[in-house]
């Protein structure tokens, strides 16, 4: 599958907001013509990536999760999930799913040489293809606990079946395993509901065409009946941040959330 640069990628969008150079002016645009309304806006990707670094840590660390499915890796950056979590297990396996002909591409050239790393060319938002798929089902081992992670992805499914997706998920693993989330957030206040929602539509309308912002019962929903981990869903920057939160959050960064949940 080819490159299509007028078009803008998800994975190259991101990439721009995290200061990367893997993307084209095309996702720039996306960037700048949110930033009319929120010039912040480069701030959802920083508060989604330290909210998967940190849940990425927990999970391993205090779950005793080895295994994890990344749907929606996006391209290669710092502090990945493997980097992150074979820090602490070298023994962990992280198969990562996406779809984009660039993330592929830049993925598998890097991960050659991680034996415990692979990358799988699949659709994240039709479960069965990822769960079917013959590398997830050779490298992950579903009669023991995996950790799922879906950060920063469903903010990208625009119908209202995502729940029932994310249902069809969870069903497949065993006790113990967890689900790692965040998503795009409308606070529903009086300050901070016009502008998600004047986010949504510049996102939705632009060459990317996605970027939903779901209420806080919306992204609960997703969880479905999971124990929730303390504090449940919350901002992504409050999520068991590493240190006190000396400098208030913008507005932007009140506008993503995530969480971490467990099937008993």
């Amino acid at each position: 599958m080819g490159i299509d640069t007028t078009r803008a990628s998800i994975a190259r969008v991101y990439d721009a907001a995290l200061g990367g150079t893997d993307n084209y002016a095309i996702d720039r645009e996306v960037l700048a013509q949110v930033a009319r309304a929120a010039p912040e806006v480069k701030d959802l990707a920083w508060s989604n990536r330290q909210f998967l670094i940190r849940a990425a840590r927990f999970v391993v660390d205090q779950l005793r999760i080895d295994q994890f499915i990344d749907c929606g890796s996006g391209l290669p950056t710092a502090e990945n999930t493997h980097q992150v979590v074979q820090r602490l297990n070298d023994e962990a396996t992280v198969v990562y799913v996406d779809n984009d002909p660039v993330v592929l591409a830049h993925g598998r050239a890097l991960l050659e040489e991680n034996e415990r790393t692979h990358l799988v060319d699949a659709d994240i938002f039709v479960p069965e293809d990822v769960l079917g798929h013959e590398g997830v089902r050779k490298h992950i081992d579903f009669d023991r606990p995996v950790a799922l992670l879906h950060v920063g992805t469903w903010h990208h499914y625009l119908d209202d079946d995502a729940p029932d997706l994310m249902r069809r998920y969870i069903e497949a693993f065993a006790p113990g395993s967890a689900v790692v989330l965040s998503h795009f957030f409308d606070p529903e206040t009086a300050e901070l509901s016009p502008l998600a929602r004047r986010m949504e539509e510049l996102f939705i309308h632009s060459p990317m065409g996605s970027g939903r912002f779901r209420t806080r019962a919306q992204i609960e929903a997703l969880f479905g009946d999971l124990r929730m981990i303390e504090p449940g869903v919350a901002l992504c920057d409050l999520w068991w941040p590493d240190g006190p939160k000396i400098r208030p959050l913008n507005q932007v960064e009140q506008c993503i959330a995530g969480g971490v949940g467990v099937k008993e």
